[in-house]
């Protein structure tokens, strides 16, 4: 039997769990399609691009700590606010997140410090809770504005396409179908083990429902998909602590997050976790290094808490 390909030692992966070498700046600017969050490294270079997309009624700047660790490794992060007051109508925050897409290549420069150059033809999406269904739904072609640009990767963080399944968003696009999902772009799904259980025992109401969650996201794809499981955290512990009091206009986000139920361990770690996993896909499929993430995959224990490796369904 022929020797199977040394792949590169798991130490290597524990990098992309702790901030990287690069200082985050944030930037917040109106001349664009929607208001933009942006964290840049504010070093002269060019740099990926990750589009992201917020949860429902989470402001960007709740998620300052995950997306200046990603922007630590190397890449500018842009994250539109998205202010569709029906949670279950997608629609119009896809056909944004569209437009801000299309904006990047005119107006993405003017923004960012000086000789600090977005490489566009390395453009990543991703998106949490709701705006990890707005993500898929986006790349899944459901605007009705003409992209003007390709994602190279797709990662859904914990994504939630309802409330329950008589109340789905719309555009419906999960189908109950395994492997139902035409994707010819690598697509990674983070989920946690909390997110479908309910703060209150005895109310059958949670933050990311069973049928409508990360496992079904994930059932869906295709080939080129990979999937972890966070088992001891909840929907909402990637966020900043304080993001309930420290982001103006979350009213209605601070509402919804008190519904999510929490885990009990160590939140940074927790944003780590996610963090890392998407520096890991973005450097695999943005740069062309595939060492961290084939070490996560082997070795899931690196990462700095508990993480599981989903398995694929036969189609």
């Amino acid at each position: 039997m022929a020797a199977l390909e040394a792949r590169p030692a798991p130490a290597a992966a524990t990098d992309v769990f702790k901030r990287g070498n690069y200082t985050a700046k944030p930037i917040t600017t109106c001349n664009a399609p929607k208001t933009l969050f942006i964290v840049t490294p504010d070093t002269e270079g060019t740099y990926p691009v990750l589009l992201f997309l917020h949860g429902y009624n989470i402001c960007p700047c709740c998620y300052t700590n995950l997306l200046e660790h990603i922007s630590s490794h190397g890449d500018i992060v842009v994250a539109p606010r998205l202010l569709s007051l029906c949670s279950l109508y997608g629609r119009p925050d896809i056909n944004s997140a569209a437009e801000v897409a299309n904006w990047l290549s005119s107006g993405l420069q003017s923004v960012l410090p000086e000789n600090v150059v977005p490489d566009l033809s390395r453009l990543a999406l991703a998106g949490h809770s709701r705006g990890g269904y707005l993500a898929f739904a986006l790349a899944l072609g459901n605007a009705n504005v003409s992209m003007n640009l390709k994602f190279l990767t797709l990662i859904g963080i914990d994504p939630v396409a309802g409330a329950n399944k008589c109340m789905k968003m719309c555009p419906k696009i999960l189908t109950g179908v395994p492997h139902s999902f035409i994707l010819d772009i690598p697509v990674m799904v983070i989920g946690t083990g909390l997110g479908g259980e309910s703060v209150i025992g005895c109310i059958p109401c949670s933050c990311a429902p069973d049928g409508l969650n990360y496992a079904e996201f994930f059932n869906e794809c295709k080939d080129n998909c990979l999937g972890f499981v966070i088992p001891d955290y909840g929907h909402m512990d990637m966020l900043d602590d304080d993001y309930c009091t420290n982001c103006i206009g979350t009213s209605i986000g601070a509402i919804m997050g008190s519904m999510c139920k929490s885990g009990k361990g160590d939140k940074t770690s927790m944003m780590e976790c996610v963090g890392g996993l998407v520096v890991a896909m973005l450097m695999a499929h943005l740069e062309g290094e595939t060492g961290d993430l084939d070490a996560i995959v082997d070795e899931p224990g690196i990462a700095p808490v508990k993480l599981e490796v989903m398995e694929d369904s036969e189609p």
